[in-house]
């Protein structure tokens, strides 16, 4: 049995409209009250499970964080993906963000979505949904992006932020110092601040590492400090996009090595904890059955194995447009067990030495923290 898409849970994609909601004095759906200017901090990486497991070092974030405070992130449980749903408030199969790498159809190769925007990829046709910050924009919010320069004038940026004005800044000190600056500034607004820093420590060197947890601790520190400094008016959140699992080199599945695992298969996309594969042009739904049999038979019992149209079905994208729909693999594999799936003919070897892992659908990668603070406290 495939799980299926949880659609009474709060998600990611909740929070930007709650926000704006509350700007207005109205209702919403995570329970906002009203508020002058909301700055929601986005920590990439930070896991809930994570974050509870060092609550020591992280008293700011986890005080007062209850069970209920917990959002579902969305699947695929991958940065391109979620912060795409957190900005515009739908799902991938709406946005068109659908992973990790994803298939172009229109020319026929796979293109990473944080960082393969060219001349062939339009950002603001490829990513299909207006976005929060251009409704708040719309209704006379001001609208701000707080980040690293290096993001700046990315594709990616101009796809998922357009509508806000991006302001670069340093460290994690630096942009919470900028966001207080926007703040004073333009007290009506709405103020997002990007944390890369535990997702790079992850991958790097693992959630459990003492790289992870340092900047964990410098988070926690800047959210007390900005916390204390802002108006009784100002509602502060601070979630993640999806968590992590450490995977070890030992538990890599070189999947490549079984030739009916890659039997018909033209592109390899998506993530080493949620591959997506799409087969030869003119592939009938034969085809496409055999190929996800073959993966059933070998990887079922530490993976969930889907078709396009099962994975549809089972609303893991929510909604999907007839355009989006070309973009997602003809076979999904979404691990399971503690494992990530390589393929040994890749040529860059980067990939196999990231230890912090995610992609699919564990709670330990699905769901993140919602911490309420400022006005938005309960």
């Amino acid at each position: 049995m495939l799980p299926a898409r949880q659609s009474h849970r709060a998600c990611l994609a909740d929070v930007l409209p709650s926000c704006l909601a509350a700007l207005d004095g109205a209702a919403n759906p995570l329970a906002l009250g009203p508020v002058d200017a909301a700055v929601v901090v986005l920590a990439d990486g930070l896991g809930n499970a994570a974050l509870r497991a060092r609550a020591g070092h992280a008293r700011t974030l986890t005080r007062g964080l209850v069970k209920a405070d917990v959002l579902v992130s969305g699947f695929p449980s991958t940065t391109a993906a979620a912060i795409a749903s957190f900005a515009t408030g739908v799902l991938p199969g709406e946005h068109g963000l659908v992973g990790y790498t994803v298939l172009d159809p229109a020319n026929d190769r796979v293109v990473n979505q944080l960082s393969g925007w060219d001349e062939h990829l339009e950002p603001d046709t490829w990513q299909r949904s207006r976005t929060q910050f251009e409704r708040a924009r719309e209704h006379g919010i001001g609208a701000y992006s707080v980040g690293p320069t290096r993001y700046a004038s990315t594709g990616y940026t101009r796809a998922v932020l357009r509508g806000s004005e991006y302001v670069p800044a340093g460290d994690i000190g630096d942009r919470f110092a900028v966001a207080s600056a926007v703040l004073d500034r333009d007290p009506r607004s709405l103020v997002y601040v990007y944390v890369p820093e535990l997702d790079v420590a992850a991958h790097a060197s693992g959630w459990e590492s003492d790289r992870w947890l340092a900047a964990l601790e410098a988070l926690d520190a800047a959210v007390a400090a900005f916390s204390a400094s802002r108006g009784a008016r100002q509602g502060l959140l601070v979630t993640a996009d999806h968590g992590m699992l450490d995977v070890p080199p030992t538990s890599h599945v070189l999947f490549d090595s079984e030739p009916d695992l890659v039997a018909g298969v033209r592109h390899v996309a998506g993530d080493p904890r949620c591959l997506q594969l799409h087969l030869e042009p003119g592939a009938s739904p034969g085809d496409v059955e055999r190929l996800a049999g073959a993966w059933r038979d070998a990887e079922g019992g530490r993976s969930f194995i889907a078709t396009r149209d099962e994975a549809i079905d089972s609303g893991w994208f929510g909604d999907v447009a007839a355009e989006v729909r070309p973009r997602m693999g003809d076979v999904f594999v979404a691990a399971r067990a503690r494992i990530a799936y390589y393929d040994s003919r890749e040529t860059n070897p980067g990939p196999r030495r990231m230890v912090g892992q995610h992609g699919s659908l564990s709670p330990e990668e699905l769901q993140v923290p919602l911490v309420r603070l400022g006005a938005f406290a309960r």
